[in-house]
């Protein structure tokens, strides 16, 4: 398969929007604790949804996770688990902070930790440093860094502008300072995630033959590899989760909720709702992963540029759904200036980073 990286870009969208998107469903769940709603959510985003798609489209992927050295699954298990920590935050950062600036934050500092890391501790940012293609690369990694800074600049301006009752309207719970520095400790550890997936690279190759070897597309050798990753996050969210349960005595919520949304609907269709929209959120935060896994196949040699585009996508489609929901209602020109200009430079590396990897590519294509 020859790599096609502007197709690559276009999986990476596809996942940002994803990623930006599956919070949108909880909002529809009503009278339970977030640990409940999350934990729900979660199942479905690291073990059915994983599970299912990696058995559907790598014809024996149990047999490919057998055969991958006990070290690489520990290695991805253990990345997966650290990487879990940052996720469970940055749902408190998104409650916190809102869609817009929360995302911003939290994946501005895992764009730079995840996209950087991997080419430095691999020993490969010599040789990207020295070759046109990894140059324009770092460019493009550079101007996303410059872009979500401009998004954070916009949030922080929204911040001195709202009243506190404008805040709270569009975010009930919003808290600037809580959520800083929930976000930063997000945005460090979910980088984690990029090192789980470079660490399991051994299995996605086993993978890759199986699909060569039985006539389909390469696109799917990292779907076994985001088992074990993510499984390693789950067992970070359970515990956490239940560690909430207990606490807060919300363990009953999945059995049943208080009351119900209003007189005409009952507590079972309550519960029912929570469940299909928790599911719900669940299999499309998966899908981030799934087109990114298809997008990190298109982008070539240089595969490490992969995470600074999903970055870049997530914060593009989370700061228009900020729009759409009205998270910047009520703010000056200048703030949405500042919004616009983010977005467009976001874009914009998006597209370098592609060039760069279009460019690797054709030279190493005769």
């Amino acid at each position: 398969m020859t790599p096609s990286p502007f197709l690559g870009v276009l999986f990476h969208w596809t996942g940002g929007l994803a990623a930006a998107s599956f919070y949108i469903p909880y909002r529809a769940v009503r009278r339970w604790s977030w640990e409940t709603y999350w934990l729900v959510g979660g199942i479905f985003s690291w073990i059915v949804a994983p599970w299912t798609m990696a058995f559907l489209l790598v014809p024996d992927a149990r047999a490919a996770i057998q055969a991958t050295p006990a070290r690489t699954l520990i290695w991805a298990y253990a990345f997966g688990a650290l990487w879990g920590l940052g996720g469970l935050t940055f749902g408190l950062a998104v409650r916190y902070l809102g869609i817009a600036l929360g995302v911003a934050v939290a994946l501005g500092l895992c764009n730079a930790f995840g996209t950087l890391m991997p080419p430095l501790f691999s020993g490969e940012f010599g040789d990207i440093l020295r070759s046109r293609s990894g140059q324009i690369i770092l460019l493009g990694v550079l101007a996303s860094l410059v872009g979500i800074a401009v998004c954070g600049a916009a949030g922080v301006s929204k911040e001195g502008e709202l009243s506190a009752s404008q805040k709270h309207a569009a975010i009930p719970e919003f808290n600037f300072r809580k959520c800083m520095l929930v976000a930063t400790f997000s945005g460090v550890m979910s980088a984690c995630f990029a090192y789980g997936l470079a660490a399991g690279q051994p299995l996605a190759d086993a993978a890759r033959r199986q699909l060569l070897a039985g006539g389909r597309s390469e696109l799917w050798q990292n779907l076994p590899v985001l088992i074990i990753v993510l499984a390693g996050g789950f067992t970070t969210n359970l515990i956490w989760c239940v560690i909430l349960n207990a606490r807060n005595g919300s363990g009953r919520e999945y059995l049943g909720v208080t009351g119900s949304i209003d007189g005409d609907i009952g507590e079972s269709r309550v519960l029912a709702r929570n469940y299909l929209f928790s599911a719900l959120a669940g299999v499309v935060w998966y899908l981030q992963f799934f087109f990114y896994s298809m997008g990190s196949a298109q982008m070539g040699r240089y595969g490490f540029s992969s995470w600074t585009l999903h970055m870049a996508s997530i914060i593009i489609f989370s700061t228009l759904w900020g729009i759409a929901l009205r998270e910047w209602r009520g703010t000056s020109r200048r703030t949405h200036t500042l919004v616009g200009v983010g977005l467009a430079i976001l874009i914009g590396s998006t597209i370098i980073v592609g060039y760069g990897n279009f460019i690797k590519v054709a030279v190493a294509v005769p």
